[in-house]
């Protein structure tokens, strides 16, 4: 099977979610681990693929995408047959995006606020006064996704596992590392747990290890 399809990734960052889609896909594809903290990602040779200096991208024979919703929506319809979104009901599918989007928006910013202050301040006080702020904003997100979005699902879309539940188990995953015990939200503990014991996550964490 050829290999069309090449992940820029870094391990810890969002890109794992689209490295858990590729897997659940079982897609054919490369992956190309940068270390960032090296500074792999403002070299001439990645910013010649994705100019924004950041991670994921995903080299595809039509060209680079960017974008952890759009990679993760991508992968979903060229492998329709895994049924990894409700490609075929357009409310549902924008509910899809509408909770992905979120995660993007909100989520992955309030958690960014912690380590990478700097991108909105150059004043060590309000660098240190946004960072005390992170496990306040991921309690509230957090909470938000285990009423409104997890409620007694199983999964984010209901019974059908979709790119959005290895979305939310990498955002999960980011919440000890702010502050913040999994287990004040028992639906997304119990979330975070069913999708560790997939074998393409488990494929997907050992390659990212």
């Amino acid at each position: 099977m050829s290999q069309d399809l090449t992940l820029y990734y870094a391990p810890g960052t969002c890109a794992q979610a689209v490295l858990i889609a590729l897997h659940e896909a079982g897609a054919a594809f490369q992956a190309q681990r940068l270390n960032m903290a090296e500074g792999a990602q403002r070299t001439p040779a990645y910013l010649a693929i994705n100019p924004k200096g950041r991670v994921p991208a995903l080299v595809t024979p039509q060209g680079v995408l960017t974008e952890t919703a759009a990679l993760l929506l991508y992968v979903a319809q060229t492998h329709p047959d895994k049924q990894l979104a409700p490609l075929g009901d357009p409310f549902q599918l924008a509910r899809l995006q509408e909770f992905n989007s979120y995660l993007a928006s909100t989520v992955h910013i309030s958690h960014a606020h912690r380590p990478r202050a700097a991108r909105w301040a150059d004043d060590e006080a309000a660098q240190k006064a946004m960072q005390a702020k992170v496990p306040h904003n991921m309690r509230d997100a957090f909470a938000l996704i285990e009423q409104h979005y997890l409620g007694d699902k199983t999964w984010v879309m209901g019974e059908q596992y979709t790119v959005a539940d290895g979305y939310l188990f990498t955002m999960a995953g980011w919440l000890k590392s702010d502050s913040v015990d999994i287990n004040e939200f028992p639906r997304v503990a119990a979330h975070y747990a069913r999708v560790a014991a997939r074998p393409a996550v488990q494929a997907a964490l050992a390659q990212s290890a």
